[in-house]
């Protein structure tokens, strides 16, 4: 019975998450037993297992609630060798839109042009990830994208990856984490096969390298990607970075290799705005309801939701793939009420309060300058202008009025508070090395 009713949940699930997720997360599944409310599942890997919990849990969950299976939870374990052999759709699965997944990772089918929403914040990463997903001539080498957490920097690297493959399926494309990077120079050196990896990655028409903040402090990974980068530069490859900061500031990141990255198209991925998320939020509706037809959702579920959750597109993501999944166990419609109790955790996350004292900290290391300097009465420009800046952001970040952010900076007057935050929006328009200052404490703050 517990067969039949996996084989029709298989079904559904290859129309709703893709042919290339299936193949890659849902195949590989094997239902060994349901029952007391636990589907269990064999798994080639503890990877695999963890990566389907993680992001088709719940979806797998009501589907087979749907189907009558009548489960509260997943189970998913590795057999010993000798109780199982390799499967060979695990092998048949290994080739992802022309990225081979023992070269790289696989790409996620949602990860397209057509489901990134732009809007002010990334509207230059978009439009910049766009152009070189045209192919041709290399124009920006390499893309650096940054930004802070679940910002849309891989899901542009992906979509990047798809047009490509789209247009051009001659292409040699690599797409893997500075991670795997280092695993696998780590191996060949073990191995004795370093030529081996030098002829892969020297032979790819279009490498792009995720989160490349991890290579830094990691001396002999920075040399063999810096010539690896090299190598590819001259011969007109393109090379498409992510961090999830600027070059220059990727804490023990060689000199030269930040020279390098820095000599291209540099893009920052500001924080989402009210507009970007509710954006976000209506898109993944539109998904949903396709999914879950029998649903219902309450007019200011969305708003409530774009505002409270304002730091992480994931955890926003999420949270909707969560509330919807519940309404539909449970059977009632997504009221405010209904998200307020199913999300009650992830919006007392989202609650936590920037004091002035964390703000005050932050500024004064990130000038190198003593506290007692920035609140205390000296008016030299060293002092002063981390000043301004820490009270514009304490009026910015903070519900505190200008008479008590001004006690808190020594006894300062409402007025001088109204100035410095004058200043520093006037500032920040014209000089860029403060508005770049801005961002990054406030992300530092919101982390």
């Amino acid at each position: 019975m517990s067969k039949a009713i996996w084989a029709d949940v298989l079904a559904t699930l290859k129309g709703a998450l893709g042919a290339n997720n299936f193949s890659n997360w849902i195949e590989p599944l094997e239902l060994t037993r349901l029952s007391d409310g636990v589907a269990v599942f064999d798994v080639p890997t503890n990877f695999i297992g963890n990566y389907v919990s993680q992001n088709f849990g719940d979806h797998i969950i009501h589907q087979l609630n749907k189907k009558g299976g009548d489960v509260q939870r997943l189970q998913f374990r590795v057999p010993s060798q000798s109780a199982a052999a390799p499967k060979p759709k695990v092998a048949a699965a290994r080739k992802t839109n022309g990225v081979d997944a023992a070269s790289g990772s696989p790409l996620d089918a949602r990860f397209t042009f057509d489901t990134f929403v732009v809007g002010k914040p990334n509207e230059l990463a978009h439009a910049a990830a766009r152009r070189v997903a045209e192919g041709g001539p290399v124009t920006f080498n390499p893309l650096f994208l940054y930004g802070g957490v679940g910002l849309g920097k891989t899901h542009l690297m992906h979509a990047i990856a798809h047009e490509l493959k789209e247009r051009s399926p001659e292409l040699n494309v690599l797409f893997l984490s500075a991670e795997q990077f280092m695993y696998r120079f780590i191996t060949a050196l073990r191995e004795r096969k370093m030529m081996d990896f030098k002829q892969l990655f020297r032979s790819v028409d279009v490498l792009m390298v995720d989160d490349v903040q991890f290579i830094g402090g990691k001396d002999s990974t920075q040399e063999e990607f810096f010539h690896t980068f090299n190598a590819l530069v001259d011969g007109q490859k393109q090379i498409i970075i992510s961090a999830d900061r600027a070059p220059g500031e990727i804490k023990d990141l060689e000199e030269r290799i930040k020279s390098r990255l820095q000599c291209g198209l540099v893009v920052d991925l500001h924080p989402t705005d009210y507009e970007l998320r509710l954006g976000i939020l209506q898109s993944k509706v539109d998904v949903y309801a396709a999914q879950y037809p029998e649903l219902e959702i309450s007019d200011g579920v969305l708003e409530f939701l774009a505002h409270r959750i304002s730091t992480n597109v994931r955890v926003l993501e999420g949270a909707l793939t969560r509330l919807f999944a519940f309404a539909s166990l449970v059977g009632r419609e997504i009221t405010l009420e209904l998200t307020q109790d199913c999300l009650s955790d992830v919006l007392k996350a989202s609650d936590r309060k920037v004091t002035v004292e964390e703000i005050q900290r932050k500024v004064s290391d990130h000038y190198n300058i003593r506290l007692s300097d920035m609140i205390g009465p000296k008016r030299v420009r060293n002092y002063a202008r981390p000043r301004q800046i820490a009270m514009y952001l304490a009026k910015q970040m903070t519900s505190r009025s200008l008479p008590e952010i001004g006690r808190r900076f020594g006894g300062r007057d409402h007025t001088t508070v109204m100035h410095g935050v004058k200043r520093i929006e006037e500032l920040k328009a014209l000089d860029s090395q403060i508005a770049d200052d801005l961002e990054l404490l406030r992300r530092a703050l919101q982390e």
